[in-house]
């Protein structure tokens, strides 16, 4: 089949004109392919993020041809996977050499090259992964991913238990896939399933930095609730830094809560977490930024006893704890405990609130005869406290004047 669409013809960029025109590629009769997500993406009529590209010729062969063609080469970090990166007309492009898999531990593959797209296609884990893209629109399949990306079907290339053994971190791209591009939850192969839960283990050895990427876009796809039951069932859990009775019957109800509502990946998650200890050892384990430990910790604190007022200022507790808070990023925490909740009508009131300022100063309370520091505290906390009552209306000229009776 040849591809032809508008995502297709954009790709066509001034940069990709050269590296594929008469100078480079085609004069030195290699060839080059479009591989992977991109294939991918454009099937599904998707405009790719990123664009790698696999060809014939080897690292050396690229370097050369694009020395000699004057073309600038940036950071050579991927060259002993094959992998050159050339910048034409403002654009990189990440160009890898098709190769085998020799020697691989579960983590790592040593590779060798070869000419042979059928046993590059052959090393990549998912079918839907695995297809490449001629530049004319050729599509090269060797593995039926065009049919399984119509049908919705996530399956490994060949074995399951090879793929997965080669590098067990597939295990979540396999849960990553099938919330991308599922219809619906329980689609899976039964052999499949046994594959995985037989590797399981093999998690254990794969770095937390790794897994967190992953695991955070598990998150944020479709199927969430069903995919991580399957990480409970299929004895995943344990191994990626998830506590062993996650509390499923609460990230149900968060599940559905959040629906619509763009959380953060940690604000999911933390629904599994019964105590803050559970944070903690997901810290230890995935290594996460402080920011995400701080937002799962202080959800775990907040979200049963910090809830909406009833009376016609539902809101108010809320505002009084980001007025009463000396961190920074309070509001955004804030914002996320409300989709925690499924509180949808109070995010979009809360997103629109502006903290509203203090008007009254020390220097205010200086010029009104207050000198020591210990009253000055004093006063501004007061007045703060009637500012507060005052749902933040009150200006400087009634608070000081209310200093005065005080």
């Amino acid at each position: 089949m040849r591809l032809q669409n508008p995502q297709f013809e954009a790709l066509f960029t001034p940069g990709l004109r050269s590296v594929a025109g008469e100078k480079l590629f085609e004069k030195k009769n290699y060839e080059l392919r479009i591989a992977g997500g991109a294939v991918r993406d454009l099937l599904s009529g998707m405009t790719p993020q990123d664009i790698d590209f696999a060809t014939t010729a080897t690292p050396a062969e690229m370097k050369e041809m694009f020395t000699s063609a004057g073309v600038r080469l940036i950071n050579n970090k991927g060259e002993k996977h094959g992998t050159i990166t050339a910048r034409l007309h403002e654009q990189n492009f990440e160009i890898t050499t098709l190769r085998i898999d020799v020697v691989t531990d579960g983590r790592h593959a040593e590779v060798e090259f070869t000419t042979d797209w059928e046993k590059d296609a052959e090393r990549r884990d998912l079918t839907v992964n695995s297809m490449f893209l001629g530049l004319d629109g050729m599509l090269y399949d060797f593995f039926n991913g065009y049919e399984d990306l119509k049908n919705k079907k996530i399956r490994f290339v060949g074995k399951a238990s090879e793929r997965i053994q080669e590098d067990y971190l597939r295990i979540l791209r396999y849960f990553r896939f099938y919330g991308r591009i599922a219809e619906k939850p329980g689609d899976h192969e039964p052999s499949t399933l046994q594959a995985i839960k037989e590797n399981a283990k093999g998690l254990a050895g794969i770095s937390g930095e790794r897994i967190w990427v992953e695991l955070k876009k598990i998150l944020l796809g479709n199927h969430v609730n069903h995919l991580v039951r399957l990480m409970y069932e299929l004895g995943i859990a344990q191994y990626i830094g998830l506590p062993l009775d996650g509390n499923l019957e609460e990230f149900d109800r968060v599940t559905r809560n959040i629906q619509n509502l763009c959380p953060k990946p940690m604000t999911v998650l933390t629904s599994l977490f019964k105590v803050k200890d559970d944070v903690t050892n997901l810290d230890l384990r995935l290594k996460i930024s402080k920011e995400e430990k701080n937002l799962g910790l202080f959800l775990v604190k907040h979200r049963q006893e910090l809830t909406k007022a009833t009376g016609p200022e539902p809101l108010r507790p809320y505002q009084d704890f980001i007025m009463d808070s000396r961190e920074a990023n309070t509001n955004s925490k804030i914002c996320e405990l409300l989709k925690y909740q499924g509180e949808e009508q109070l995010l979009r009131e809360m997103q629109e609130w502006t903290v509203p300022s203090f008007p009254v100063s020390g220097h205010d309370l200086r010029k009104m005869g207050v000198s020591s520091g210990k009253e000055i505290g004093a006063a501004l906390q007061q007045l703060r406290d009637e500012w507060k009552k005052s749902g933040f209306h009150m200006d400087k000229e009634e608070l000081l004047s209310c200093l005065k009776k005080l």
